[in-house]
């Protein structure tokens, strides 16, 4: 994490920048990206090389036989010894975007690292340029401001603790780090979310918070320590109002088939138990019975092999339609001493997954937020509800 000069100011002042922080987001990994100007034109530097690309050109490059390929115009270049490609603005940047990668428009510019299985499309940008898109696809912009400003505010905090300069890359562009969509995401509303709050941190003494949000808790959301190995003293337990949420109670049925590809080792799912939970009701440990054994995983395990929505969940098991049927009549020769016993393969059971809430549930539940600001909360209140003890400062970057 790259060190922050703070200035000693009230919450809503703004530090002064020398100069914008930049991040590093992986927007792709492929084997093909094709790649267009936008409305101005761009460069393509590949080493010494530069090629201009006009306003509106598409090109595509492409790993063949993991040497790199350059379709243009109908016409193909190999480009036997470029490991790293850049492409960028001719001259200033562009109000709609300045590159567009698979259809969609990106600010600033893009980096290209050729690895032995495909291609790594990193976009470097600016930090303000970068958090219109993240909070338009994080969150509504038709919710009100405050809640657009507490996410505006929590996604930069993220962002700034997440830089890793020894890495290629510091973010991804999906729920792993934040989701980030490009220039089609930001809206008049959630610029004015980032412009309003611009250069807001998050901050828990001498440190940035680790500012880490989800949907909804259902109901409470999580301290770090029952889900994380660390317990960061403001990422505890609170109430939560995201009573509003579509997700903040829920159902999933699933199939056996789906239980058997979840838990191929033991054959399937007969019924999974909860063992022990949080103290908010969230899974810690359950025990997964199947055909061929029994399997004991952790909430987080769960989750990610069923598909689940959150971790506060219970299981019940789905009568089977056979169940409905009457029973099958004995037959003469189970009656005789070494008879023949038919052997009757009973299928296996659909369970219903019963839960509350969506994602790991620590820190700023979203649908949360917006319960705060249609309760007249101010964007910095809810932030103090949800990452408790921090404080909100500017930062300037040195």
């Amino acid at each position: 994490m790259a060190t922050l000069m703070l200035a000693a100011a009230v919450p809503g002042a703004l530090g002064v920048q020398s100069m914008e922080p930049q991040v590093r987001v992986l927007i792709l990994e492929a084997e093909s990206l094709p790649l267009a100007a936008q409305q101005q034109p761009l460069v393509l530097r590949i080493g010494d090389q530069r090629l201009a690309l006009a306003a509106g050109e598409e090109v595509v490059l492409r790993l063949a036989e993991g040497e790199l390929v350059l379709e243009r115009g109908g016409g193909v270049e190999r480009l036997q010894a470029a490991r790293e490609i850049w492409l960028e603005p001719a001259s200033r940047p562009a109000e709609g975007g300045d590159f567009q990668l698979k259809q969609r428009g990106y600010r600033g510019r893009l980096q290209v690292l050729v690895g032995g299985s495909g291609l790594r499309a990193i976009n470097h940008v600016g930090l303000e340029s970068y958090l219109p898109s993240v909070v338009g696809s994080e969150m509504p912009a038709s919710w009100p401001q405050a809640a657009l400003r507490a996410q505006a505010v929590a996604a930069r905090t993220y962002a700034l603790r997440q830089r890793k300069p020894a890495d290629p890359f510091d973010l991804s562009a999906t729920v792993s780090s934040q989701v980030y969509k490009g220039v089609d995401a930001e809206t008049p509303s959630t610029r004015e979310a980032v412009l309003s709050t611009r250069g807001q941190v998050l901050m828990y003494g001498s440190s940035l918070a680790n500012a880490v949000f989800h949907s909804s808790s259902g109901g409470a959301t999580e301290n770090s320590g029952d889900l994380w190995s660390q317990q960061l003293p403001y990422l505890v337990s609170v109430p939560d109002f995201d009573q509003a949420s579509p997700v903040q109670a829920w159902q999933q049925r699933l199939e056996p088939e789906q239980l058997q590809q979840a838990f191929a080792e033991i054959g399937g799912a007969q019924r999974i138990d909860v063992l022990s939970t949080t103290s908010t009701g969230r899974v810690r440990q359950a025990r997964v019975s199947g055909p061929s054994g029994t399997l004991v995983v952790s909430g987080a395990q769960l989750r990610s092999r069923l598909g689940l929505r959150s971790t506060m969940v219970r299981f019940e098991l789905v009568p089977s339609e056979l169940a409905a049927l009457p029973p099958l009549p004995l037959l003469p020769e189970q009656f005789e001493v070494g008879g023949f016993q038919p052997q009757v393969q009973l299928p296996l059971p659909s369970l219903l997954a019963v839960g509350r809430g969506y994602g790991h549930g620590v820190g700023m539940s979203q649908w949360g937020a917006l319960g705060l600001a249609q309760r007249g909360q101010s964007y910095d209140q809810i932030l103090r509800h949800y990452y408790r003890g921090t404080e909100l400062r500017p930062y300037a970057s040195p």
